[in-house]
This record gives structure tokens, sequence and C-alpha cells, in this order.
């Protein structure tokens, strides 16, 4: 029996009571702070973007049991969450942890992390926002990357409702240039990960499903050939499958959304005769990064609705169905990205008409 397509969407864990958050707000509340300050910038823009359920706390598992039941309900069935490790610690976890670990109905969806392996800096601080400045590095060493393995092994891949693919627990890496780096060669980068295949077989699972982010992806050269490719580099460090975070990685984020998104769509089917490995379809649903500038912000999409949108999974769903991608498996920017004004939750414009518009292509989850 074929398995059903899987609607993923990536969550951003930053509406919670961070302690390290503390460089960047003022308050308890991550990110709530700067989305509830928001102001238009020009005429017809839509700024603040209000939560149709309020500026809650993720971390806490109320809050998250609704979060789950809309999304399974609507048809999304995991939660990819962007994970972070930063100077010998993680950073942002108490969303996983307090939040959707102990949600009683986590059963509902799934999740994997995408270790969002990016230096952090002040752009999450709308006072330097300008500046971009580091504050921590994302690059990780050796012994670094061992002990984030271990982590996501022992505290997540067992969890039940972790997302499989062929029963490998899926790991996903955002830069995979920032990974080579932190761990010197590509040579030693694709130690590192069969080192991490091989503590996922002794788990006990069957072997390790890598996927990478399909930006900042490194040229190499294959062994005896002095031509340089990104596939060269998939393909030494054994990656499983590529699929985007954001159309704005591939294609400059402002005006139309329909003309941002054909041009979006166009890289992802080069991207597709580029690579061997498979490249699963992404939808995003918008860029605004307004909210995190004191400086008006040109890079703004506009003209998003549930409407358009639900034209773009239709596409998705063509492109898993007449290039036999298996599993047919679409990311989505994003469940809750405010600040970039890409989300799913439900907002006091649009309702639930993002959730509905899964549910219009793909019925609900389960």
């Amino acid at each position: 029996m074929e398995q059903p397509y899987t609607i993923a969407a990536y969550y951003w864990p930053g509406y919670h009571n961070e302690p390290r958050w503390q460089p960047f707000f003022k308050g308890t509340e991550g990110e709530w702070e700067i989305v509830r300050n928001a102001r238009p910038a020009f005429a017809d823009h839509y700024q603040p973007r209000v939560p149709l359920w309020g500026y809650e706390s993720e971390s806490d598992p109320r809050a998250m049991e609704k979060k789950i039941d809309a999304a399974a309900d609507h048809g999304v069935g995991a939660f990819i969450f962007d994970w972070y490790w930063y100077a010998g610690q993680p950073f942002q976890e108490e969303c996983l942890n307090n939040g959707f670990l102990k949600a009683r109905n986590n059963s509902r969806i799934q999740f994997y992390l995408m270790w969002a392996n990016h230096d952090a800096t002040t752009l999450w601080d709308i006072e330097r926002s300008h500046r971009n400045g580091l504050v921590w590095p994302g690059a990780a060493d050796r012994p670094t990357f061992d002990t984030v393995v271990d982590r996501i092994i022992e505290q997540f891949m067992r969890h039940p409702s972790y997302f499989k693919i062929d029963g490998q627990p899926v790991v996903s890496i955002y830069e995979l240039g920032t990974l080579i780096n932190g761990l010197g060669r590509l040579e030693e980068t694709a130690a590192a990960l069969d080192s991490f295949r091989v503590k996922a077989r002794a788990a006990g699972f069957p072997g390790l499903h890598v996927q990478a982010v399909s930006w900042q992806i490194p040229a190499t050269a294959a062994p005896g050939d002095s031509a340089t490719t990104r596939a060269n580099t998939i393909r030494r460090l054994g990656i499983d499958s590529l699929t985007s975070y954001q159309w704005c990685h591939h294609v400059r984020a402002r005006g139309d959304y329909r003309a941002w998104a054909e041009k979006a769509i166009a890289a992802e089917r080069a991207m597709r005769h580029e690579f061997t490995v498979p490249v699963f379809p992404h939808v995003s649903i918008g860029w605004d990064t307004s909210p995190r500038f004191k400086a008006p912000c040109s890079n703004v999409i506009v003209g998003e609705s549930p409407e358009v949108f639900a034209d773009y999974l239709w596409q998705a769903k063509a492109c898993i169905d007449q290039e036999g991608i298996r599993p047919r498996l679409i990311t989505v920017n994003a469940w809750n990205e405010w600040a970039e004004g890409s989300y799913l939750e439900p907002d006091q414009k649009f309702g639930l008409g993002y959730l509905k518009a899964v549910k219009s292509v793909f019925g609900a989850s389960r």
C-alpha cells in the first residue's frame, strides 16, 4: 500500500522563556516581543501580524497540544524543529523538552530535527540587527559534533514519534558548508557523519538518513577529477536527500508572491537535474523580516494568501507524483516563523486559512 504524503512544517522554537535570549530581548517571551511591536513600513503592509491564539509560550505542553491537534487535523504530519547548539549548550530546547515531548497528544504528529548550525548573530536584537555581528559561532569541531550526536540520538531519536525513512531516523543539516568548516575538511566531515551512522545502528536503528538543506553547499572535486561540483560534495558525504528551508535562499524575496514562487520552483527543478539524491519539494508561505529591523525593510513578499499557497501545494503534490519521489515528503516554511512572515498558525487576518489550504490538498493526517 502506497504511503500517504507527509507535510513537514519547519518549527522555529523562539517563543518561550529562554534565559539565553537575554542578550537579544528585554522580556521572557522571545520573539513575541518584536512581533507585538512591529509596524507597517508602507501602504497596505501587513504588520503587525497578530496570532489568533494569542502570544502563548510553546514550552507549555497545553499550548503545544493545541498546535499538534490543529496540525494533525489539517494534514500537517510532521514538525521539523530548528535545533541549536551554541557555546557548549543547547539553545531554545525547552520548546521540545517541556512543550512537545510532554504534550499528551504528541503521538498524533511526527517530528525530526534540523541542526540549525548557522552563526548566532545580532540579527535577533532589533537594536543591533543592522550590524549582523557574531554572538556565538555555529561551526562545531569533532568533540562538539560527537556531543551533539549523542544528545540527538538519546534524547530525541528514540522517541516513538521521531520521523523515519525506511526505518532510519532523519536528521537535517542546515549549513553543510559550516559543518565542513568546523570539522576541518570534507574527509573529516565524511568520517564524522559515518560515526553518526554507526551510533544510530548501535542504538538499534537500521541506519541514519542525513538530509541537507539545499543552500550554501560548497563545490568540491571528486578523487582524480579536478572539476568541482556541489553534487560531488553531496555524494562524498553520503547525503541521502535534499530539501529547501525557504524560497528566499534561492530567489530574492521581494515583490509578488506568485512571481517569487515560480522562480523558486524553477531553481528547485534545476536541482533535480544537478543531484542524484531525492530533492523533496518545498513550499514557502511568505517572507517579511521587517519586525527584526528598525529601518525600513525592502525584502518583503506581497500578495500572499491561503488561496495562492494552495496552488503551490498542488504543484508540489504533482511534482511528487510525476517524478516518483519517495517517500512523499513535502517541506513547508513554516509552522510559526512570525518574525519572517511565513507561518501556518492562524492569525487575525486569515484565521485558519493556511491550515485549511493544506487540508484541501492533502486531507487530515490522522
